[in-house]
């Protein structure tokens, strides 16, 4: 009852090969012999594919292309920086006018 179960795996050839299951009496059953294997046919020819050919004109554009992506990508990060840098400066100055109000007050005046 609590025996694990193997699902029946088909062969190359499409025939299932049935488990053995061990009979009441305790003699086992003899597996039949294994089919021949089909003939395995031979795989189709892939065709060749025709390599890229950059022209003078089109390698000009591509690495227009490559400069101007990595132009715009360095200055989106710049301006992040920068923006993190502004707020950090407007952070520290709000702190330092803080702490002196807060000193004021504690002074009494």
């Amino acid at each position: 009852m609590l025996q694990p179960r193997i699902p029946v795996n088909p062969l190359p050839t499409g025939r299932p090969i049935p488990l053995l299951k061990p009979t009441p009496d305790g003699i086992e059953p003899t597996p039949a012999p294994a089919p021949a294997p089909a003939a395995v046919p031979a795989p189709a020819p892939v065709p060749s594919r025709t390599a890229v050919q950059l022209t003078p004109g089109s390698a000009v554009a591509l690495a227009a292309g490559g400069g101007a992506v990595v132009l715009v990508v360095g200055a989106v990060l710049v301006s992040m920086l920068l923006a993190v840098a502004i707020s950090a400066a407007s952070i520290a100055v709000v702190a330092v006018v803080l702490r002196l109000l807060v000193r004021d007050m504690q002074k009494g005046r």
